[in-house]
């Protein structure tokens, strides 16, 4: 394994790369890079999971869900009319065809990927801070007045979008900004002291880079789609969370922690894609393995687990996703081989 490792890192070809193996709990970590050692410990550095962050924000709707505070068939228009906004389009859409909680964590919303006026706000910005450009203001009255193609419920089509609604949906339904929920529900129990949900430049804050690996780019800022997106972790802290979906019994969120694995959606051809609360689920041959991967402007991250094996791996590093990239495969094949 550790001979897979090292070869994964260097195969990466990123200034920073960690792979973190977790197997029955114990681990194993490798890193390096073409760059300059930096000043923390490259595993050490909290890196940007990109959409990876979905993962948390699904976990944060299952334990809302499991101490009873929601059900997740709540038409996410009718919470976020706590907060002033709705129209009567929006009203009317709530009465025959809600947009639920649900729907927006499972990507059947009938929500495109991102908003329809969000590229003219961000191409002026577009190598440096696209999503900033679109505040969460700008997220939620586009939700409110966007029409649906689809009934709610009824297609998968991945959303950036409606995951970034769900955040604000949940923050409006309980009262409480998202960063507080994630970090209350879900970062304090588990013990995630490591991981934060704003961009920053401490020394202990990896740096993105783009495609050939050498120009380095600007924190990530997530704009109105933190729920989507803003998560920085260290691969300590990943493997810790991905643990704790391994053996929920022995977390403080064990319902939700179940709840997230429980396959609620199948779809393509013979229903071979499957998918939870929160995780693209895929066979193996000893049972399910979950995963999820995530990109910014210049980092990725792979996160997954298998339950028949104990295996938990959680992957870094810092270079721009680009095409025929090895990063995610890599990461992918030492789960499914684990």
């Amino acid at each position: 394994m550790r001979e897979r490792l090292a070869e994964a890192v260097t195969g990466a070809g990123a200034p920073d790369a960690v792979f973190a193996v977790s197997r029955h709990g114990r681990r194993i970590v490798h890193s390096g890079g073409h760059g300059p050692a930096p000043a923390v410990a490259r595993e050490n550095l909290r890196y940007e999971i990109g959409s990876a962050t979905k993962t948390f924000t699904g976990l944060l709707l299952a334990r809302l869900t499991e101490r009873g505070a929601l059900t997740g068939a709540e038409s996410a228009a009718a919470c976020l009319a706590r907060t002033g906004r709705r129209t009567a389009r929006a009203a009317a859409a709530a009465r025959t065809a809600p947009v639920t909680l649900t729907h927006l964590a499972t990507h059947t919303a009938g929500l495109p990927a991102l908003p329809a006026g969000f590229y003219p706000r961000a191409l002026p910005a577009w190598r440096t801070h696209p999503y900033a450009r679109y505040p969460a203001d700008r997220v939620v009255d586009a939700f409110l007045h966007h029409r649906p193609r689809h009934r709610p419920g009824t297609r998968w089509h991945y959303s950036n979008f409606g995951v970034a609604v769900l955040g604000h949906a949940l923050a409006a339904a309980t009262g409480t900004p998202w960063e507080d929920l994630v970090t209350a529900e879900v970062l304090r129990p588990l013990g995630l002291a490591a991981t934060v949900l704003r961009p920053g430049t401490a020394p202990g804050d990896a740096t993105g880079h783009t495609k050939d690996g050498h120009a380095p780019t600007e924190p990530f800022d997530a704009g109105g789609f933190q729920a989507a997106g803003a998560v920085r972790a260290t691969p300590h802290d990943l493997l810790t969370f991905l643990e704790a979906h391994l053996d929920p019994a022995a977390t403080p969120l064990p319902g939700a922690l179940r709840a997230v694995r429980v396959p609620v959606l199948r779809r393509g051809l013979d229903h071979r894609h499957v998918h939870t609360l929160t995780w693209f689920q895929h066979p193996t041959d000893g049972g399910p393995m979950y995963f999820h991967s995530g990109a910014t402007l210049g980092q990725q991250a792979f996160l997954g687990f298998r339950p028949d094996t104990g295996t938990a791996v959680a992957a870094v590093c810092t270079r721009r996703f680009r095409a025929r990239d090895p990063f995610i495969a890599t990461a992918y094949a030492l789960l499914f081989d684990g």
